[in-house]
């Protein structure tokens, strides 16, 4: 529970209790209590409680992380008409045209949830490639991924079902599968557990507070580790916030921002005061601002071919005038499809890093989380802005997204070929058997 939340129940206790009590203690303690009125007490009671509530809330405010959880119609959809943004959402994934496109679903590993969101004996349901898992921490403070569904009779064993040791048991007739393997070691009603009795495991791991999964449309065992971020581990960076956003494009699209150097001049340049409504992000109130942008990229080569880098230097202009203070510097290395390391260093105000996450949750659906570690010895604001400043313009790519065709072959100039060779980068990704969109569905209802 917040510490707002718990400033209010306390204050409200106590003014219930100043209230209606008669002839308490505080009528021995403070003369002046007993001599006021009723009125007088009540609006003294609720003074005191909209105090320790706005103390609470500062408190928040300036120590908590921040926490910007946006639902998947909430960002990047016009809203006209008095249509509701639901119905703006649905229309848009209706009518528009998705163009040729890759699989759906590249070889690589993906972030189902945060550490912390995971506790000792619990399980969770998560939605991940087009699949229902369940995810749940074992007895030994392990995390392990299985298949939703049962092999029995089909139940899902997210939706009610216990952890038992390092088992999952199915709510339906309480078999229990084992999180390291899968195999079924308890059938209650049962004299033997036939031993082709199994619930498929995904290969999964831990580290920089998130439990991730391996896919590969082959079934092929992980063909590389995620790098583990020390300063996480050591805790010498400390969580600060997150945000979610959902996306409704190909995966694809996303990392290959990092290619489009001329976008950032054109759709990042507006201050971020301006707003992520790119009809108004151009006015001319706030054009005495402007963020100024130098970007490299380049894929990394054998034994990380998997790998590749964005060096971002970044200054905002006052007037024309450069504010170096503000001066950024981002390395930008993506692991995989679904993986990003934003590292980010200031002169003065400290080291971090953004994990960037994107994962599919069905073929044109992607559930996009960015979470920030910042040095423990920087105040949280710092790291919050910070946060708060990319996810301003991330929105502003994701109104971009969810309303653009994927084009194939590109009408491109040669100030664009860093695109193709990210194509021919992330096709690495692919192979024979990835998963192809069959069908567009006619609705998707948020």
């Amino acid at each position: 529970m917040s510490p707002g939340k718990l400033a209010v129940i306390f204050g409200l206790g106590v003014a219930a209790g100043l209230i209606i009590q008669s002839g308490d203690p505080l009528d021995s303690w403070y003369p002046v209590w007993r001599e006021i009125g009723l009125l007088a007490r009540a609006v003294v009671c609720l003074i005191a409680g909209a105090s320790l509530a706005t103390l609470g809330w500062l408190h928040g405010f300036l120590f908590g992380p921040l926490e910007l959880l946006r639902g998947p119609d909430d960002v990047g959809y016009i809203v006209e008409n008095g249509r509701s943004k639901a119905q703006a959402a649905n229309e848009v994934r209706r009518r528009r045209r998705t163009g040729d496109l890759p699989p759906v679903y590249p070889n690589g590993w993906y972030r189902v949830l945060d550490s912390h969101m995971l506790r000792r004996g619990e399980v969770r349901s998560v939605t991940v490639l087009g699949e229902q898992v369940a995810v749940f921490r074992g007895q030994d403070g392990e995390a392990y991924v299985v298949d939703a569904y049962c092999p029995h009779l089909g139940a899902n064993l997210a939706v009610g079902g216990q952890v038992v040791g390092n088992c999952i048991e199915c709510p339906f007739h309480g078999w229990q599968f084992r999180g390291t393997d899968g195999k079924c070691v308890k059938i209650p009603y049962a004299e033997k557990v036939p031993d082709f009795a199994k619930v498929r495991i995904w290969p999964s791991c831990e580290l920089n507070g998130q439990v991730l999964v391996w896919f590969h449309c082959d079934g092929e065992d992980p063909q590389w580790l995620v790098p583990e971020q020390q300063e996480i581990t050591t805790g010498e960076w400390v969580y600060r916030g997150r945000t979610e956003h959902f996306i409704n494009a190909h995966i694809q699209e996303i990392p290959e921002n990092a290619a489009d150097i001329a976008h950032l001049d054109h759709l990042h340049t507006p201050a971020i005061v301006s707003g992520v409504d790119l009809r108004y992000t151009n006015s001319k109130t706030w054009e005495f601002l402007r963020h100024d942008w130098k970007v490299q990229w380049e894929p990394e080569v054998e034994p990380n071919k998997h790998c590749s880098q964005m060096l971002v230097k970044h200054a905002l202009t006052v007037f024309g005038s450069t504010w170096h203070l503000l001066d950024v510097c981002v390395l930008a290395r993506q692991v995989g499809p679904g993986l990003v390391f934003l590292l980010i260093e200031h002169r003065f105000l400290g080291r971090g890093v953004i994990l960037q996450c994107v994962t599919p949750v069905e073929p044109l659906l992607q559930f996009v989380t960015h979470t920030i570690f910042y040095q423990s010895n920087i105040p949280p604001l710092v790291p919050k802005f910070i946060l708060k400043a990319e996810s301003i313009q991330f929105e502003r790519d994701v109104m971009i997204w969810n309303n653009k065709k994927y084009i194939s072959k590109p009408l491109l100039v040669k100030e664009d070929s860093a695109i193709q060779k990210h194509r021919r980068w992330f096709s690495q990704f692919y192979s024979e058997h990835s998963p192809q969109l069959q069908h567009q569905r006619n609705t998707l209802d948020f």
